[in-house]
């Protein structure tokens, strides 16, 4: 689909139509198509007859499509895809950068915010997004902004006026034009017919995933980790494993309830049900990209299971568990805290841990959800804490209080913006802090493809444990070794009781 230039992707017209006549639902979200004849774009498994390859043009984002004067295709929804994984997991400037506006940062900062968050200036971040991208910050930000609103306006029940703040629109007039120029159709048309009331912080959502998903798979790993006052796992006889906790976000506090399901390979783009109770609406955008971060939504099972599958030691393990995710997280600072918990300690003590810190230090919070009762502590909060009098041995505490303070000030940055190699080399750099600690981090605070934890106890039994047993070679398994590592503790049938000292 692409040729790499200087570490940045490009569209190979060639091979993109290819994808187009064969409506492969594996491209949507990597590539828009374009037609001059009609004017809009389509996602490349658009059911509309095939465009003739003189009419078409292909481009990286749904904004460089809009920003060359075409509006999204009212029959196949482009922007109702999962992200491409080219920007999800780059790490460039180009990835970095859209998943900071994925989280809102323009809308919140301004250019110029996002630009410091990247250490460019203003102008050069607009000129690499625009060669890299097709689109600059703006016009990035512009399309988050209406693909929003439009999701809300099709899927809730909110006034305009609410779904223009929610969005980030600064005007409802804003709004209402934005609607009408990228998809021809005023939020009234778009709507149509709705049910019942909701209430006015309620929003209820599909979070589109590439298929296949393994949902299941992923309640296993966040069930028995699940920290008391924050989150849930619950089943119910019939239903999907529903998983629930606390979000800090930037306007105020809010909940999610998420129905993890499997979803089939022949789905091609599945879904995640979802409903966000939110104190401010204008934390959508950033409530609805954290999440996505947690499930992995934009990673492409297809492309990790066609390279670990051809390891025959692997094979067995992906086939068992097709669409198995890198489990992410909400909040980069929380889980470098619970990692720190975690040093040489059982996964069921790091969480008995967990659950005295947010009860003696977080910060209460009115879900009306039974067992979620607070939000995690912040960074500057758990700076102040007295190392000495902290639940677990006085080293492995002030190497907690040491990390929070570079957490509070700044000094370490865990958004998925900064570069993933400088905030490794950032944490190492700190007391107490070792390798196993900063590759975790990495692995689930920056969505990094390519993490592997020798030392982890875990690991060594599941390796072990391969059929065949020869010399295993981890290195054979980059790019992806974060998903041969989440495909090996899946092996266990108990979690592993211990992990590295550090």
């Amino acid at each position: 689909m692409s040729t790499a230039v200087a570490g940045v992707p490009t569209l190979d017209p060639t091979t993109c139509y290819a994808a187009v006549r064969s409506r492969d639902r594996r491209f949507d979200g990597v590539f828009y198509t374009a037609v001059r004849t009609t004017g809009i774009y389509c996602r490349p498994s658009c059911p509309a007859r095939t465009p003739a390859p003189a009419n078409v043009t292909f481009h990286p984002t749904a904004a460089s499509a809009q920003e060359a004067g075409f509006r999204a295709c009212k029959r196949c929804l482009p922007d109702a895809v999962p992200g491409s994984p080219e920007w999800d997991l780059g790490a460039t400037v180009a990835g970095r950068a859209m998943r900071l506006i994925a989280d809102g940062v323009v809308d919140r900062d301004g250019v110029e915010g996002l630009a410091v968050r990247l250490g460019y200036s203003p102008r050069h971040l607009g000129r690499v997004l625009r060669a890299e991208l097709g689109a600059g910050p703006l016009a990035l930000a512009r399309t988050q902004r209406a693909q929003t609103a439009r999701v809300l306006v099709e899927t809730t029940d909110l006034a305009f006026a609410d779904v223009a703040f929610a969005a980030g629109f600064s005007s409802v007039r804003q709004f209402n034009d934005t609607l009408r120029e990228v998809y021809d159709a005023t939020p009234t048309q778009l709507r149509g017919r709705r049910g019942g009331p909701r209430s006015a912080g309620t929003i209820d959502l599909r979070l589109a995933v590439r298929a296949p998903f393994a949902g299941r798979a992923l309640a296993d790993f966040l069930r028995p980790r699940a920290v008391a006052g924050i989150e849930l796992v619950s089943d119910a006889d019939g239903d999907p494993p529903a998983y629930a906790r606390t979000l800090r976000l930037p306007h105020g506090p809010g909940v999610v309830r998420l129905l993890l399901d499997d979803v089939p390979a022949d789905a091609g783009t599945g879904f995640v049900r979802a409903r966000f109770t939110l104190a401010d609406l204008r934390d959508t955008a950033a409530a609805v990209a954290r999440v996505r971060r947690l499930l992995d939504a934009d990673a492409d099972p297809v492309a990790v299971a066609e390279h670990l599958g051809g390891d025959p030691a692997l094979a067995p393990l992906l086939a068992r568990r097709p669409g198995l995710r890198v489990p992410g997280h909400v909040d980069g600072d929380e889980i470098a805290v619970r990692a720190v918990l975690g040093q040489q300690v059982s996964v069921a003590g790091a969480r008995t841990v967990a659950g005295r810190l947010v009860a003696e230090h977080g910060t209460p919070y009115e879900t009306g959800v039974e067992g979620l009762t607070h939000l995690f502590p912040d960074a500057a909060t758990v700076a102040g804490l007295d190392p000495d009098r902290l639940p677990m041995p006085r080293s492995r505490g002030r190497a907690l209080v040491d990390m929070a303070t570079s957490l509070a000030a700044g000094e370490v940055v865990l958004d998925r913006g900064p570069d993933r190699d400088e905030v490794r080399r950032g944490l190492l750099c700190l007391r107490g802090i070792g390798p196993w600690t900063a590759d975790y981090v990495a692995l689930r605070a920056l969505g990094h493809p390519d993490v592997f934890l020798p030392t982890d106890l875990g690991v060594r039994h599941a390796l072990a444990a391969l059929p065949g047993a020869g010399p295993i070679d981890p290195g054979r398994w980059a790019p992806w070794r974060s998903y041969a590592l989440v495909h090996l503790w899946a092996s266990l049938d108990d979690a592993p009781s211990t992990y590295e000292g550090e």
